[in-house]
């Protein structure tokens, strides 16, 4: 079976027939957010309780859909050697700052960044503040990865799940992707989680955001995982430092050590050679 639709949490009558439920706290609503650019890359210089807002806002707003690219070195330095990809970034709703290196260019730049956009934070954040009030698609992870954090959210803040799916490790035919859309569109999810690498979860919002008349999708890697326990988190204070990066590589070095030694590397000559004005990144 192409699709393993997740747990189905029982909705209460009071939810149905009031739709118009306060949507969120009134603090979190704000207006478009400042940006900043790295290397041709726009970045949005919001934090956390700005995206759930506007999240709240595109909800509410739906038919149009809007997907929310969280990037860090990694993904700012392949649009450099990928110039489609960066097309895709620049055409995001919003590009987070999903790492420490773009926290500290965005003080540079002069905006009060005190932290980065974590994507599974932020994830578990929204989920905590919302509850059942919206309906959520968990497209990504390995095999049961999806199912079992639907399970997770359901028990700990009664999110409800309309569907799951959890992807081969190869390109779907095309078969596969109009199956995937029916059975999105047919579950009508407030917001598609799609938990991939980088630029393969970019790419995917990016084709299916036309196709998909779902308000939000968002880009959160390795989120699932994490939040599952597949994968260990590094510990607060290296999250807080810019250090996740060695506490990764040290967890998976053979799939990780291009990723911080050599691209890493490429971001932070690349940042100089822009800071120094000794090149121009369009």
């Amino acid at each position: 079976m192409l699709i393993a639709e997740g747990p189905q949490p029982v909705v209460t009558q009071s939810k149905i027939e009031n739709p118009k439920l306060p949507l969120l706290k009134p603090e979190f609503r704000i207006p478009n957010p400042r940006s900043f650019t790295v290397l041709g890359v726009r970045v949005d210089a919001v934090q956390i309780p700005d995206v759930i807002g506007l999240m709240g806002r595109w909800i509410a707003a739906r038919p149009a859909c809007h997907f929310i690219a969280f990037t860090g070195m990694h993904g700012i330095t392949e649009t450099q050697y990928d110039p489609p990809f960066k097309q895709i970034l620049n055409s995001a709703d919003l590009v987070v700052a999903d790492g420490m290196p773009l926290v500290w260019l965005g003080r540079w730049h002069g905006h009060a960044m005190r932290r980065r956009v974590y994507g599974p934070e932020l994830m578990e954040t929204f989920c905590r503040e919302t509850g059942p009030l919206y309906q959520h698609y968990f497209y990504g992870g390995g095999p049961g990865v999806a199912d079992r954090l639907a399970e997770l959210f359901k028990q700990r803040y009664g999110v409800r799940t309309v569907g799951t799916y959890s992807p081969p490790f190869r390109p779907l035919t095309e078969e596969e992707k109009v199956e995937v859309d029916r059975r999105i569109q047919a579950a009508a999810p407030d917001v598609v989680w799609v938990g991939l690498s980088t630029p393969k979860q970019e790419s995917w919002m990016y084709e299916h955001r036309d196709r998909l008349n779902v308000p939000v999708m968002a880009g959160v890697g390795a989120a699932f995982n994490f939040i599952t326990g597949a994968v260990r988190q590094a510990p607060a204070w290296a999250q807080e430092n810019g250090l996740e990066w060695f506490f990764r590589l040290v967890q998976e070095p053979r799939r990780l050590w291009r990723r911080y030694l050599v691209i890493g590397s490429k971001f932070v000559w690349y940042v100089s050679l822009e800071l120094l004005s000794l090149r121009k990144f369009d």
